[in-house]
Formats: C-alpha cells, structure tokens, sequence
C-alpha cells in the first residue's frame, strides 16, 4: 500500500517558499528541510541531549511548520518514548487539513531500569510489531507516514524477517512508505530483494562525509530517498557554537563523549564552521543555513533532517529550505574542508548545484 500524497498548507505563508522534493518513488512531496525531533526527547538516556524544556519544544515544531516544513521525524527510542509524546501534543494543536508528515523509526529496545546502557538493537518482527503500537498511541495518530529500521539488529534476526514485517504494516496501512536508517550497501541490497526500499536515513555533513561514498550513490541508483541527519553535526555547524558551550553541556549530554566535541577535532570543526561564514555573508544567510544547503546539494539527498530546541534555532536553519549554493560557493566549501581538515568523507561529488 502506498502512502497518498497530502497537501500540506503552512499556518502561515513562509517569506520564501521551501524547496519539496519526492522521496524516492513514494507519493511524500517533502520540503527538502525537515524538523528532527531528537533533542526533544529530553535528558536522562544515553543519548539524551541534555533537559529540555516541553514548551520550547512545542513552539520550535509549531514554528518549523508556520515556516512550511511539512515533516517531522522522531523515533520512539528518543527520551525513551518522550519525544514520540511532545510530537503527539503539538499535531493535537494543528488543524487536520495543515498536519506534517510524521516519520518515526523502531528497533532500539531500552533497559528502562538502565537507561544510561546502550539499548538493543533489536528488529525481531514480534518487537517491531509491538513498537509500531507504542508509536502510535504515543503520537495519537492513526497512521505512520514513513516507519523506519532505527538500527541494524544484533539479536541474529535476518533483514529478510525484519522487513518482510515492515512490509507487512504497510499492507496493513498502519504506516505509510517504509525506510531505514543507518544500514549499509549489503543490508539495503538484501532488503531491497524483498521489497523496495522507500528511503535510506543516513548520517551525512560536512564533517562525517562518509555515506556520501556509498549509501547515498546506492539510493540514488535504486529510487530510494535520502533523508540525512545530523546536517549542523549536533549543533558544531551553527552560527555561534563553541568550545565554552562544549563545556557548559549537561553532565549526561552524548556529545560530551563524542569524538568531534573533543580536541583536537572540535578546533578543526570550528575553523571549518569559521570557513562557512564568507559564503553565507554572500547569500545574507545563516551559517547554519549553508551548512545545511549543502548536504541537500549533494546529488541523492531528497532532504535534511535538523532539530531544534526552541523556535529561534529553527529561524537559524530553516533558511536552507530555499538556499542554492552556486557552483562557486561548493568549490569554496571544498577547499574549506581540504584546508582545514576537518572529518571524514569525499569532499565533493560530481555533480551541478540546484538552480
């Protein structure tokens, strides 16, 4: 069963209008900037972004709609089910005929009593078939527009049971197109042998570059859409992030352990952010702004996927929705990344920007 197209109406009409994009062959016209709900979730998980407060958050997704992005993408794992509810109570405030889209992923199981443990990554088909249920009644909708594979699963459950059962909630019209996220070339080909993969959910930015030397090449050839995530890389690629605000993080924040927020990548992530900000000046936009345009500039990316914990960070990238980065400016964004040395990944694709 195929997802139907909705037009999806802005609360307000945006002062530029956002570039929307097909995914894959689905009927999803997406706006090529989506809301990512992650930091939503909250604190008090091994993954969890710090507290949260659940207005702001309501306010940045109304926002982020009031702007004309017309998805949002959350999992059930983020906060441990609390990111699903905040989505939930913000579509209850949204009239029927201007709802988003809503993506949400399964496959990552928690100790609730240790929630500090890394969750399983579990796809056995009875456990995404009761995550579905949870997903729904935390987001009190009827229908997931996009239900994806979170993880690949370490349980020993073959691809093949595992999306032989997404493919099942399809049939089923609980959720709409079906997806995954994270996966490499050998899981998306044997997933693909069993039913089409509507899109792929990697991460890509300009400082972990990597799936765009395999994973986004194999969608494109395969009409599977990509949504990338963590485009601004967790916040380093925003317009005044620094080493202080490293170190004013929550004491349970991820980031704190993650390699890019510790020396001596963050200097060299930072000079690269630094690099951005002639290119943005040329285009009165926010380095957030072209830090984003870029990921969605790279030839198979059909959208971005960037969080927000208050309405003003959305107004910072909410631009890139309608941003083109001219040939120059990508030539310029290469040298940034060679000169600097910051990540990891192909600099550049063969490709022409957008007009």
């Amino acid at each position: 069963m195929r997802s139907r197209l909705r037009k999806i109406v802005p609360m307000n009409t945006p002062d530029e209008a956002l570039s929307r994009q097909r995914l894959g062959t689905t009927d999803l016209e997406i706006t090529t900037v989506g809301f990512g709900a992650w930091a939503v979730g909250g604190g008090g998980w091994v993954y969890g972004l710090g507290a949260q407060d659940d207005a702001s958050s309501i306010a940045a997704i109304h926002r982020a709609i009031d702007g004309g992005v017309n998805w949002i993408d959350t999992a059930a794992i983020y906060g441990l089910g609390h990111s699903e509810e905040v989505v939930g109570r913000a579509l209850r405030e949204i009239p029927a005929s201007q709802r988003p889209f809503v993506f949400t992923k399964a496959g990552l199981i928690p100790n609730r009593a240790r929630p500090y443990d890394e969750p399983e990554r579990n796809l056995q088909p009875a456990s995404i078939g009761a995550e579905v249920e949870a997903s729904l009644r935390r987001l009190g909708i009827d229908r997931i527009d996009l239900y994806q594979c979170h993880w690949p699963d370490e349980t020993g459950t073959a691809i093949e049971d595992s999306w032989a059962e997404m493919a099942r909630l399809a049939d089923e019209g609980k959720v709409g197109a079906i997806g995954v996220s994270n996966f490499d070339v050998d899981l998306l080909e044997r997933a693909e042998g069993i039913r089409h993969v509507d899109s792929l959910q990697p991460p890509f930015s300009l400082i972990e570059r990597d799936s765009g030397a395999d994973v986004i090449a194999w969608a494109a050839a395969h009409g599977t859409g990509v949504i990338v995530y963590s485009p601004l890389q967790s916040g380093i690629l925003t317009d005044v992030f620094s080493a202080e605000r490293v170190a004013r993080m929550d004491q349970d924040d991820w980031r704190r352990r993650s390699d890019p927020f510790r020396e001596p990548n963050l200097s060299r992530n930072l000079a690269l952010r630094d690099a951005l900000r002639p290119v943005a000046a040329r285009h009165a936009a926010t380095v957030s702004a072209v830090a984003v345009a870029w990921t969605i500039a790279w030839p198979g990316v059909t959208g971005a996927i960037v969080g927000a914990r208050d309405a003003a960070q959305v107004e910072g990238w909410i631009g890139a929705g309608s941003l083109r980065l001219t040939a120059e400016d990508l030539a310029e964004i290469s040298h940034a990344l060679v000169n600097t040395g910051a990540g990891s990944g192909p600099v550049e694709a063969i490709h022409e920007a957008r007009v």
